[in-house]
């Protein structure tokens, strides 16, 4: 499956799923046309950008882009231009997820709006990546609780076309060790699988146990690359 979505050597739809989950089942939320969109940002804060960014790409970066916001770019390839500032940059992962062996939990309950504020205490508590109020709105979300209380949960996030990435995964400090995270991640996938799709998903380069485990589960390392964190021009245009 290919796309013709950004320029240079991306093929592939996970050689950039952000933009092409932009132009398939997020259109909803794209901001801006071409190979140069985003997210709403209340929803998530992801960015399709050509890795060979030219000067009509950073301009039009410029005109979707929020004062002071921290804008993250993948594997970009050219060098960041004045006035924009470079701000960080680290490696991350990407894993296909297709012979990853699928199973409903009895205990994984659906999540929702109401679920919201539990949700983002738990982000906090585990920090599995950028999450807002909206980022829900993505996909579907699996939790485990125990006494009442949200302790695990796991979710999709990008869909690209013919794939869905699970992420979010995460589980309370004081619940570790049970296994959960391992049978949310199932769960997640029951759900992608049963639309015909597969999974994938994205972790930090440096997350040795978040690797180990994907690797347990049957996760094929596909490639490896930077986000290149950004801050826009003063003003938020160029």
């Amino acid at each position: 499956m290919t796309t013709a979505c950004t320029r240079g050597t991306d093929t592939h739809v996970l050689d950039d799923p952000v933009t092409t989950s932009l132009h398939g089942a997020h259109a909803r939320f794209r901001i801006g046309e071409g190979s140069v969109v985003r997210y709403d940002p209340q929803v998530t804060r992801f960015v399709g950008f050509p890795r060979r960014a030219t000067a009509t790409d950073w301009a039009a970066l410029a005109r979707i882009a929020q004062a002071d916001e921290r804008l993250s770019l993948r594997g970009l390839a050219t060098p960041v231009p004045p006035p924009w500032t470079e701000l960080d940059r680290f490696g991350i992962v990407q894993f296909d997820g297709a012979p990853l062996e699928v199973a409903p939990d009895p205990d994984a309950v659906r999540l929702g709006g109401s679920d919201v504020p539990e949700i983002l205490d738990l982000v906090e508590r585990t920090r599995p990546g950028p999450f807002t109020p909206r980022t829900i709105e993505l996909g579907t979300y699996l939790g485990i609780r125990r006494g009442g209380r949200l302790v695990a949960m796991a979710g999709e996030r990008l869909h690209p076309p013919g794939w869905t990435e699970i992420s979010a995964v995460c589980t309370h400090p004081d619940f570790r060790g049970q296994g959960l995270a391992t049978r949310l991640i199932r769960a997640v996938g029951q759900g992608i699988r049963a639309r015909g799709e597969l999974p994938f998903l994205h972790t930090a380069a440096d997350n040795a146990p978040a690797i180990a485990l994907y690797e347990r589960l049957g996760f094929v390392l596909r490639s490896r690359l930077e986000l290149t964190f950004v801050g826009p021009p003063a003003g938020g245009a160029a």
